[in-house]
């Protein structure tokens, strides 16, 4: 059975749900890679701080980024339609937090090193990877975008310990090899 049998099927599924507390305080106990998105062009220099990044496909090379629709720099990233997706490194906390913040936007870039790699999306120097991107297909989802990135361009590190984001904290995670 697919899903839109299910939906057609047994409406009674798509109920009221949990309250938007609940469903926050069980999200919170899903750990996700910190990652600072960045974006400049023709609307501007713009950044934040997102758990909410996953691989879509790697053939062609495709990765997500949910974006609320209310955030401080949606327009800037949409009429820009270019973003690098910098995967933080433990360590990198307080960049995590200049970005996810209400920090003037020329302090949270004054704050690191940048370089760029194809799209001139600022590139994160020390990030674990980064991952250079244009927006290839925008799915409205609830009060957030879903922007589908079509990879251009990688860079990676060869060492460091990732950042996660859990329990409403950071945490390192550690190469046990």
């Amino acid at each position: 059975m697919s899903l839109q049998d299910i939906t057609k099927t047994e409406p009674g599924l798509r109920g009221s749900g949990p309250t938007r507390e609940a469903f926050r305080d069980a999200m919170a106990r899903l750990g996700g890679a910190v990652n600072v998105v960045t974006t400049s062009g023709p609307a501007g220099q713009a950044g934040f701080t997102a758990s909410a990044v996953c691989s879509v496909s790697d053939s062609p090379p495709t990765l997500l980024v949910c974006l609320n629709r209310s955030a401080s720099v949606y327009d800037t990233f949409k009429a820009n339609g270019i973003l690098c997706v910098n995967t933080l490194a433990f360590g990198q906390e307080g960049i995590a937090s200049l970005f996810g913040g209400k920090t003037p936007m020329a302090d949270r870039f004054a704050s690191a090193k940048w370089t760029t790699l194809t799209t001139d999306a600022p590139v994160l120097d020390g990030a674990l990877a980064s991952f250079d991107c244009q927006v290839a297909e925008i799915v409205e989802s609830g009060t957030h975008d879903v922007l589908f990135c079509s990879v251009l361009a990688v860079r990676s590190a060869t060492a460091g310990h990732g950042l996660i984001y859990f329990d409403r904290r950071f945490h390192a995670v550690a190469d046990q090899s």
